[in-house]
């Protein structure tokens, strides 16, 4: 069982701008290509930075406006090119990086988008979290099949024909029952790691008699 990788997500026609890139080229490749950042990118190809909406957007917040009475921001430093926009520098994957792994790069670092590299550092795509996500729009009946076939089956002592598995929108029952009872949690972790899975509901055998023996104490 393997997730998907960043190469099976990626955009890979990449617009991307050089350093010398002019404000005004920038934001009209935003709204022709309909994208909200563009990679910076050196003589070789290679990310050195991202210029995103928000960068230029404090350019923009940085201008008088007298019809306001909202303070405008101290200004700074002129900002006309991408090497002065650019936020930087780059936080890059690879195209083997799981999808997970990508979105973990990105909420550790709190960006929302990555350039991919190859192995010379040179950009061969993009991922944004929108294309991490399009994992959940996979199919309820291939999340099924996978976790019976590959999870349920792998596991040593689990019977798959024991243990009743239904998809919904990405969320997962388990019912029927597990045994030994101590697999229980190695199957929910699986379960949980394959793509497009929301939740899983644990309802065997196990979980049942636990929930009663509960409400009995209660």
């Amino acid at each position: 069982m393997q997730h998907q990788t960043v190469k099976d997500v990626m955009t890979r026609e990449v617009v991307r701008v050089v350093p010398e890139t002019g404000f005004r080229e920038i934001v009209t490749l935003l709204t022709e290509f309909d994208i909200t950042a563009v990679p910076v990118v050196d003589v070789d190809d290679r990310p050195v930075g991202v210029v995103s909406e928000a960068d230029l957007m404090r350019t923009q917040v940085a201008q008088d406006d007298t019809e306001s009475d909202l303070p405008a921001l101290p200004p700074g430093p002129a900002a006309v090119t991408a090497g002065q926009l650019m936020t930087s520098p780059a936080v890059c994957t690879t195209p083997d990086v799981s999808v997970v792994a990508a979105a973990r790069v990105m909420a550790g670092r709190h960006v929302k988008r990555l350039p991919v590299v190859d192995g010379h550092g040179r950009l061969v795509g993009m991922v944004s979290r929108g294309d991490l996500l399009r994992v959940f729009l996979r199919d309820d009946k291939a999340i099924r099949t996978e976790i019976v076939e590959e999870v349920l089956d792998d596991v040593t002592g689990v019977s798959p024909a024991a243990v009743g598995v239904e998809v919904e929108q990405g969320l997962v029952v388990l019912s029927g029952t597990i045994e030994p009872p101590e697999l229980v949690p190695l199957v929910l972790r699986l379960c949980r790691a394959v793509d497009g899975v929301v939740s899983v509901t644990d309802r065997t055998n196990g979980a049942v008699a636990r929930a009663a023996e509960a409400a009995s104490e209660s």
